[in-house]
């Protein structure tokens, strides 16, 4: 059987459940001609990758990512030049430098250990944990408006502002700038990973770039000066054996932060609320015992993954499942197809949360390993256990559900809530 899927194709974003089947059953190591790149579907396979990054390198996340699938810099087209120019004149930063500069999500041994080291110091358990007083008031406050009866949007409402706000906290910047960071963070993800991604130079996309990282390195130097109880003045201070992040890393960092941080935890939150709407005798069970709330939120994990895809970049005498994968070839480790391999979890195409998910891939897995997962899941295990109570007197609007223009990020851009016409 012919199977035909592109990762960064819109065509298979509404319900690439079928399709990933497909492509587990009858084509594990799949090339796809229009991205580039080895598609990799089956739980075993994706896990063995991820366990090798000596001959599976990340930069292909640098690549795919924040380089419009292209491993060297823009060519000099007149677009490009007034970026460069723009951005060296307007943000003060060499642009240059964004093309050799470490990247954590995109960095290898021996460079990614220490850099590793330097920003886990803001993300201790302790540290973790004494934010959950905080993201309480924020989801009470975040709640309020359904606990009145007002219309409420779950992903407007509560899945966006819990982590931009808990995000902004952390790095310690102007309560004003938190509509910024979301408009920043939507900007980063439709240019590297939705419609935008086509037009590297797009206007909206150079405007993002500009605007954030301008800020970020305005933030930086003043905490430089002036440091503070907060994220970036951790990482400033800190170091490991010698080695310290740049400001230029910092930003990258920081951006990062945005996508995976902010991106993450909106969409595990909706992802998780939109199942359970789906899933009534789920939602019973949850609703009677809140203890269950962790197993749902590890199922979401499982069954609708927030993050979809990641991507390795093959290194010399490459192969999976029996496949030659060429020197310096893309490969696109699905995911959410994994997460759904019945070679793996039985069967994986229902909502159960009371299964057993170890395991999962949710939030990946080895040295890239979600850096922020801790405090995803404590979002959104407080979010819902705001949320689940009013659960069973709504429903949706609609049943047309909006998802965002993301290939690598899976959720709903909306969650329009309504009581039920019979209470």
């Amino acid at each position: 059987m012919h199977v035909t899927y592109e990762p960064l194709s819109p065509q298979y974003r509404a319900d690439p459940f079928p399709v990933y089947r497909d492509l587990r059953d009858h084509d594990p190591v799949h090339f796809a001609p229009e991205s580039k790149c080895y598609c990799v579907s089956r739980y075993e396979d994706v896990l063995s990758v991820l366990k090798n990054p000596e001959q599976f390198s990340s930069r292909a996340m640098f690549t795919m990512l924040m380089n419009g699938g292209e491993e060297a810099g823009p060519t000099l087209s007149w677009d490009a030049i007034k970026f460069l120019f723009r951005y060296a004149i307007g943000v003060r930063l060499n642009p240059f430098m964004f093309v050799t500069a470490r990247n954590l999500i995109a960095a290898d041994a021996p460079e990614h250990g220490p850099m590793r080291g330097i920003v886990n110091r803001g993300f201790t358990p302790q540290q973790m944990a004494s934010w959950e007083p905080r993201i309480r008031e924020i989801v009470a406050e975040q709640i309020a408006p359904l606990a009145a009866g007002d219309c409420y949007d779950v992903v407007r409402d509560l899945a966006i502002p819990v982590p931009v706000r808990i995000i902004a906290e952390m790095l310690g910047v102007e309560a004003e700038r938190v509509a910024d960071f979301k408009r920043w963070s939507d900007g980063i993800i439709s240019g590297a990973t939705g419609e935008r991604r086509s037009n590297r130079f797009h206007p909206e996309t150079v405007r993002t770039i500009l605007e954030l990282n301008g800020y970020l390195r305005k933030i930086i130097l003043e905490r430089r000066r002036h440091p503070a109880d907060d994220l970036i003045s951790t990482i400033l201070a800190a170091e490991t054996d010698g080695d310290a992040l740049s400001v230029i890393e910092i930003v990258l960092f920081v951006q990062l932060l945005l996508l995976a941080g902010n991106e993450t935890t909106t969409n595990l939150i909706g992802n998780a609320a939109t199942a359970l709407l789906d899933n009534p005798d789920q939602l019973d069970r949850v609703n009677k015992d809140p203890a269950l709330i962790p197993g749902a939120l590890d199922e979401t994990l499982r069954f609708e993954s927030p993050i979809q895809l990641v991507f390795r970049t093959a290194r010399g005498g490459a192969e999976i499942a029996g496949t030659p994968i060429p020197d310096g070839a893309v490969v696109a480790l699905l995911l959410g197809s994994a997460n759904r391999d019945e070679r793996q979890f039985d069967s994986p195409d229902t909502f159960d949360i009371e299964r057993k998910t170890q395991g999962h891939l949710g939030f990946g897995f080895g040295a890239h390993f979600c850096l922020g997962s801790s405090l995803a899941k404590l979002q959104a295990r407080v979010a819902l256990e705001g949320l689940v109570p009013h659960l069973p007197r709504l429903q949706r609007r609609t049943t047309d559900r909006k998802l965002v223009d993301s290939f690598l990020v899976r959720g709903s851009s909306r969650l329009e809530l309504d009581a039920r016409a019979s209470m």
